[in-house]
């Protein structure tokens, strides 16, 4: 789940520089990417360890509780290795190209 807010330039540098391709990656076909306004309205049945303050927040959910997640972009050259390390801790791929 990715959370978001109008006018946040680091949403819109990650919607530049990774939202293209996400979908297609085999991060974004095992964790499929749910866009979420920091206002809300926050799908039913979410269950997080807190609620989000920065954007965006890149929150690793499995049936809909959060596992981790990564506040802040930290750029196209960090954010596929630290997501797939992420998914990797939490069980959910055994590493690039699942």
């Amino acid at each position: 789940m990715m959370v978001e807010e109008r006018g946040c330039i680091y949403c819109a540098r990650w919607d530049a520089e990774i939202g293209p391709g996400f979908a297609g990656s085999a991060e974004g076909r095992t964790a499929p990417l749910m866009r979420v306004d920091i206002d809300g309205p926050w799908p039913d049945g979410i269950v997080l360890a807190s609620r989000p303050v920065l954007t965006p927040t890149f929150i690793l959910l499995d049936k809909g509780v959060e596992l981790d997640r990564i506040e802040g972009y930290v750029g196209a050259a960090y954010f596929y290795p630290v997501l797939a390390e992420m998914m990797m801790n939490a069980g959910l791929t055994t590493g690039p190209g699942k």
